[in-house]
This record gives C-alpha cells, structure tokens and sequence, in this order.
C-alpha cells in the first residue's frame, strides 16, 4: 500500500538550522528518501520522509525538535515526461484534492518517487495502487 510516514518539523529561518537535522539523522544511520523545507514567517517548514521512522523520532525529540507524523501517499512512476501529470491526474479525478506534494527517491533503486499529502489518504492510497497496476500492465504489454 503506498502509504508511508511523513514528519513535518518547523525550524528557524537560520543558517545551519537544516543542515544540523540532516546531521543528526545521518550520524543515526538514517536516510533521508525525501525532503521538502521552505520558509514562512520566520520559520522553515520542514518536511521529509525517511527509511527509519523510529529512529526519526529519538533524533528529534533529542534535538529538541516538536514535530508532526502524518501518514501521506506515494507513488512510484516511471522517469519520463506526463508521469507526474498521470498520477495527480487519478487523484484529481477521484475528486481528491493535493494539499501539497514532493518528489524523492526509492532506495536500493533510485526510481523516482512522487509524494503526496492529501486529506483521503486511504481512498487516496487506493487509487494510487491502481494505476500503478495499470501502468505495470501498460508497461508489459508495450514490450510485447
């Protein structure tokens, strides 16, 4: 199911701010698979997904960090042009609305991975794992 963990954490607009979290969850042996940080107010919103939540949140609440755990979708798509556009696509014609969305790497084989926070995460979920059938049989058929 293409449900995973998201942490949202809000830093101060600082230098070094960010760099020191990624710090602190590299020297944890954790590996950040995608990010997403951008200022308002004063502030950084942070977001990220990792491949240890569990560590995730010892580090943070090590550092001090107040943050968020939010379950969000994910889809994994092929590297080529409309592949983003075929996934919002889906949602949007399930009436799904993107609060906001991302993009990282899946480890081990660095297929690009498209992230998505929305407020149906279960219907949402379910949509996405559809159309990656389809596209897996898309993919064959076109091979063939």
């Amino acid at each position: 199911m293409p449900v995973i963990k998201e942490f949202t954490v809000l830093l101060e607009d600082r230098p070094s701010t960010l760099g020191n979290v990624c710090r602190a969850l590299a020297e944890r042996g954790v590996n950040i698979l995608a990010l997403q940080s951008f200022p308002t107010g004063g502030k950084m919103v942070t977001r990220f997904i990792v491949d240890n939540p569990s560590t995730t949140k010892t580090v943070l609440v090590n550092e001090g960090l107040t943050y968020v755990e939010t379950e969000i979708v994910h889809a994994k798509i092929a590297h080529r042009p409309g592949e983003i556009a075929r996934v919002a696509s889906r949602l949007g014609e399930a009436n799904i609305s993107i609060n906001y969305a991302y993009c990282g790497l899946e480890p081990g084989t660095n297929a690009p991975l498209v992230f998505f926070g929305v407020a149906d995460v279960e219907r949402a979920a379910t949509i996405l794992e559809r159309a990656a059938a389809a596209a897996a049989r898309q993919s064959i058929s076109s091979k063939n």
